[in-house]
């Protein structure tokens, strides 16, 4: 069978913008015809120092004409350095690399699993998860998210989760039984359309699992390294959790994911019960040490909430000017969601056209996730190109079209 040239061999499992690029510095992408776009995507929270950040890019030069791969089965001190940073600023006694986001949510649950298996309790192995909650896409994952949409054709789901109403601390409490291993959680919702928990369901959810013996697994794929304003999002609430899964931002656009946990949560875990070939690679951890050498800087979170505020308060300008296209400002730090009226998808289409890239969400809203080196002058660029798109979109703006055509 003969293919045109045309013809893409990525196997279709995104429905891809009809965009390329071939650059970007800082919140600018340059596109295949040479138009610059603001990103206020970063890749779906990834991008977190921007493009091509210089210490970013320094590092990974560097240790690219060093090193590139070694197994597992060998010391590696930075990633024994990499691993030190992240405890010493966290809960944390031990940390486990993996390459995304989902393979650190599979060694949280793993881990939390062979937590109560090491105790003398093998029946306990179900996890308590929420609605709207997303955690990945392998099987695991997936089951642990519970939404119909992503398990569809992949036949009966993984056994071992049951999903609560999203902040309904009494449901939790009447979920919680003999076979109950943890609750896992998302301390601000992403994907689900950027919803956070009251501090009070938080705190609540760390003392059921005090009272029932049972470890609070945090997923920070998407709201860790920076994102809410400090360096993870749990830490606004005042609670830590046994177990916390990062990746996302944690290399700045460099693929690493990581599980940290407390000594008594990882008491199961031992040499065989869990690995990863490629999970802390030698150019992974130059990425994620150099991240942490920025956002560990005096100042770096001060810059993040002024501009999470800044950028708040011309969203709600924004809000009122077009209540027919938008009607709610939403989220924490740089993770901010913009309820739409229309139809999110047309809203994040027309911010694209409006060269401005943003993510869709659930519940009808619109991600804005900038960089966390974002400034005034490019929070009041995006304003505008916002009211740009919110003026197409406007019914008066479509009642014109039709009187046009």
């Amino acid at each position: 069978m003969t293919k045109s040239a045309s013809t893409s061999h990525l196997l279709p499992v995104f429905a891809r913008a009809d965009l390329a690029f071939t650059s970007g510095e800082g919140v600018w992408l340059t596109a295949i015809n040479g138009e610059r776009y603001l990103d206020f995507t970063s890749g779906v929270a990834v991008n977190s120092l921007g493009h091509c950040h210089p210490h970013l890019v320094a590092a990974l030069q560097e240790q690219a004409t060093k090193l590139w791969h070694m197994s597992n089965l060998f010391k590696s001190p930075d990633g024994e350095r990499l691993a030190a940073r992240l405890c010493e600023e966290s809960f944390s006694d031990y940390v486990f690399f993996a390459n995304s986001g989902a393979e650190a949510m599979e060694c949280a649950i793993k881990m939390a699993r062979h937590y109560h298996f090491s105790k003398g309790q093998p029946e306990r192995t179900r996890i308590i998860t929420f609605e709207g909650a997303f955690h990945g896409r392998t099987l695991g994952t997936l089951a642990a998210t519970g939404a119909a949409k992503y398990l569809e054709g992949y036949g009966k789901p993984l056994e071992g989760f049951d999903q609560m109403p999203f902040g309904d601390i009494e449901a939790v409490k009447k979920a919680v039984g003999p076979n109950t291993a943890a609750i896992l959680i998302e301390p601000l919702q992403g994907e689900g359309g950027v919803r956070a928990p009251s501090h009070a369901f938080v705190r609540a959810l760390r003392e059921l699992c005090d009272e029932s013996g049972i470890l609070l697994i945090f997923d920070e794929v998407q709201t860790g390294m920076g994102r809410t304003g400090s360096l993870f999002a749990h830490q606004r609430f005042g609670v830590t959790p046994d177990i916390m899964s990062l990746a996302k931002a944690l290399g700045g656009g460099f693929p690493i994911g990581a599980c940290l946990a407390t000594a008594e949560a990882a008491a199961g875990m031992a040499p065989g019960s869990h690995g990863s070939t490629f999970g802390g690679n030698p150019l992974a951890v130059a990425a994620a040490n150099a991240v942490m050498d920025v956002m560990l800087k005096p100042g770096f979170f001060d810059h993040v909430n002024r501009m999470s505020l800044l950028f708040k308060q011309k969203l709600a300008s924004a809000v009122d000017s077009f209540p027919s296209v938008i009607s709610e400002v939403r989220g924490e730090g740089l993770l901010i969601g913009l309820k739409a009226v229309v139809p999110s998808g047309d809203l994040v289409a027309a911010l694209r056209d409006a060269k401005l890239l943003t993510v869709g969400a659930g519940e009808n809203v619109v991600r804005f996730l900038p960089p966390l080196i974002v400034n005034e002058a490019e929070i009041e660029e995006a304003i505008q190109r916002l009211e740009t798109a919110c003026v197409a979109l406007s019914p008066s703006a479509a009642q014109q079209q039709g009187a046009a055509s």
